[in-house]
């Protein structure tokens, strides 16, 4: 009888990429109840109409089928003023990022972003297993560096992913910008993330006629206030969208979500009264840090940047302990805390607790 040997598994190795990556752990535990100044959400929520339409359109064999587009496609595409095959339909920005890049950049192979930005596209370029090319902003006011980036492309650019207007920096690229970088890059898929349009009203939506290689995205988690049904949707000329089709899981967009947005766009007049609302917030949040000496940046967007200094952790905690939450960002831009911008009550809510903690 032979005797039997034991033996031990191997351990499974990641992909080198994988390897190489931090793990991103946004830190969303503990939120409720608290003023979320620190995700760039809608801080009223939803549209009302949305909750009803959903309660009026639920039931049970809606949850027990797998979800049809068809309506919601048509509802958008006309909102958006493009053709229904112009539109893909996305699990939030997030897929929309990594659509792009699974169907157009192999591993190896250049993507260029501008630093700091929204952490998905590292991410997912990392993920991808791109060679990533970082351009940063400029410091002193951190506005878009357009020569940097445009000096930076090249033949082997494949992909060009920017936010505009830029998280968390709240500065943007100009539509000439971006008619410039789209002639400099024919070969590269470029893709402009236009999370937070409402707040700043530039679009490159408009291109995409002329631009055979623009991708632009919208998302329904930041003014529409829908960020818990992760959706979003890419724009492109219909070739490009019927090619990151072919990459995507077929029903990766769940029926609540592609329910909820067609009522989301109807109710024009809760979206603009949030966004006028907003904007009043923004300047009033402007007087409450001149008033107490702190340098901020001026933002497109429903966020601000701030210059805590040496103190930013301090003040973020201190702020939470307070029932405020706000968002550091002093480990890409030394001393930089984030704030977005809700109502104008919120906003002085948020000032009575930072001049607490500043002093």
């Amino acid at each position: 009888m032979s005797e039997r040997v034991e033996v031990k598994p191997a351990v499974l190795e990641p992909r080198e990429a994988i390897r190489r990556m931090a793990p991103y752990t946004p830190p969303t535990a503990g939120r409720a109840g608290k003023l979320r100044l620190d995700f760039n959400e809608n801080t009223l929520g939803c549209s009302p109409r949305v909750v009803e339409f959903l309660r009026a359109r639920l039931n049970g064999e809606i949850l027990a089928v797998y979800p049809e587009y068809e309506e919601a496609i048509g509802d958008l595409a006309a909102h958006f003023g493009v053709a229904p095959a112009e539109l893909l339909l996305t699990n939030g920005t997030d897929e929309a990022i990594q659509l792009v890049l699974h169907t157009y950049v192999d591993a190896g192979q250049e993507v260029l972003l501008c630093k700091p930005s929204y952490a998905m596209y590292r991410f997912y370029a990392d993920v991808a297993g791109a060679a990533v090319r970082e351009i940063p902003y400029r410091r002193q006011d951190l506005s878009f560096p357009l020569d940097e980036l445009l000096a930076a492309l090249s033949d082997r650019t494949r992909a060009v992913l920017i936010a505009n207007p830029n998280n968390p920096t709240g500065t943007g690229v100009s539509l000439e910008g971006i008619r410039r970088i789209l002639e400099r890059a024919p070969r590269a898929a470029v893709l402009i993330d236009e999370a937070y349009y409402e707040f700043n009203g530039v679009t490159a939506l408009d291109l995409r006629a002329e631009a055979p290689n623009l991708f632009v995205s919208r998302t329904f988690s930041k003014v529409y206030g829908l960020a818990g049904l992760r959706l979003g949707c890419v724009f492109s000329q219909a070739p490009n969208i019927a090619a990151l089709h072919k990459g995507q899981s077929p029903y990766s967009v769940n029926i609540l979500a592609a329910l909820a947005a067609r009522e989301a766009v109807k109710d024009r007049q809760y979206i603009e009264a949030y966004v006028q609302e907003a904007l009043a917030a923004r300047a009033l949040l402007y007087e409450g840090l001149e008033r107490l000496g702190i340098r901020y940046f001026p933002s497109q967007a429903n966020f601000v940047l701030f210059d805590a200094g040496a103190r930013a952790v301090e003040i973020r905690d201190r702020l939470r302990q307070r029932g405020v939450l706000v968002r550091d960002r002093s480990y890409e831009l030394p001393g930089c805390l984030r704030v977005t911008v809700g109502t104008r009550e919120q906003i002085r809510r948020f000032l009575e607790a930072l001049e607490e903690v500043w002093r």
